[in-house]
């Protein structure tokens, strides 16, 4: 696997597992399982996809040395200051069972950022990550950040794919040291991507799938991305993109896709802002506990209620089920 070296020398692979939206625990462990042995080693989660323990227990079971792997989570909102930093990464080391983390983020970029940051600078430089960084920062909000604070964020985990391809932002993001990393970089599938004619041509041409041409395009930019797909023969395909290369003219050719706004929301939306600052976890860490909690989806706008059963000390068991009916928001 490709790896790109981030500004402090840790070298991160390329091409990595995302595990959003994976929420059932018995199918997200086993998706970073058949993951792992199909050749992945980054993978991704974070605080709010409630999936960190069935990743965890996936990371033990996969076969394959913690030190070969580099796992990523995202600190969530309603935990973003200081103290919510310091208390919510041991509960997160706890769900994933991990004595260190390769990477850690702020997931929006809303509440007491600052605080969060001097935290995971703390975490840091006491050697119990390697790697911190932001995600969905706007390229102001991310020098912002680094030009009053000891490190600069590593990464920058921001929506990129065809249709919102970002060039001038992750230019800007490579000039001051932060390497980007694209979610989404199918775009959900929206927009008819996967049917597109100028990428169905290139797929054609490769005899490559459209998400493979894709995958391919971001990888040749050095760009970080994560794919995600439960499917395993999806997931075998998704990483076979090193034998390939595509040419000039394809790239120029993809180039004429971008419509220059995200395929989702735009992060400095205020109403979106307030309807974020909403989606809480409050997860515990007690023995045979519950909580209220929603699942949700940023592209639709639904919130799904639930229950979130916590059975034993660190939540190394858990299950999520929908028992009431979506909620438009």
């Amino acid at each position: 696997m490709k790896t790109i070296q981030l500004s402090n020398g840790v070298e991160m692979p390329i091409l990595g597992f995302g595990t959003y939206q994976i929420t059932d625990p018995i199918e997200a462990e086993q998706a970073v399982i058949t993951a792992i042995q199909a050749g992945y080693r980054l993978i991704d989660t974070a605080q709010i996809y409630l999936n960190e323990a069935a990743v965890g227990q996936a990371i033990t079971k996969a076969g394959v040395d913690r030190k070969d792997l580099f796992i990523t989570t995202k600190i969530w909102i309603e935990n973003m200051s200081y103290d919510g930093v310091m208390q919510s990464f041991r509960q997160s080391m706890e769900r994933l069972g991990l004595d260190y983390l390769d990477l850690l983020l702020i997931h929006q970029p809303y509440n007491d950022v600052y605080g969060a940051w001097r935290a995971m600078e703390e975490l840091y430089e006491q050697g119990k990550i390697r790697a911190i960084g932001i995600s969905n920062f706007s390229v102001d909000r991310a020098v912002d950040l680094a030009i009053f604070n000891k490190i600069t964020p590593h990464i920058n985990q921001i929506e990129i794919n065809p249709f919102q391809q970002q060039a001038t932002a992750i230019q800007a993001l490579c000039d001051e040291g932060i390497m980007p990393q694209a979610w989404a970089p199918f775009a959900e599938g929206k927009n008819g991507i996967f049917h597109h004619p100028t990428l169905t041509t290139i797929a054609i041409k490769y005899g490559k799938s459209v998400a493979q041409v894709i995958l391919r395009w971001l990888v040749q930019q050095d760009i970080i991305v994560l794919a995600k797909s439960v499917n395993p023969t999806r997931m075998a395909e998704n990483i076979a993109i090193f034998d390939f290369e595509l040419t000039t003219e394809d790239i120029a050719a993809i180039a004429t896709l971008d419509v220059g706004e995200s395929q989702f929301f735009s992060h400095s939306d205020p109403e979106r802002i307030k309807w974020i600052s909403t989606l809480t976890m409050n997860i515990p860490l007690t023995t045979e506990s519950r909580c209220y909690l929603y699942s949700f989806d940023y592209s639709t706008g639904v919130r799904h209620s639930g229950i979130f059963f916590v059975f034993g000390t660190g939540v190394r068991h858990s299950c999520f089920f929908n028992v009431l009916p979506p909620t438009k928001i």
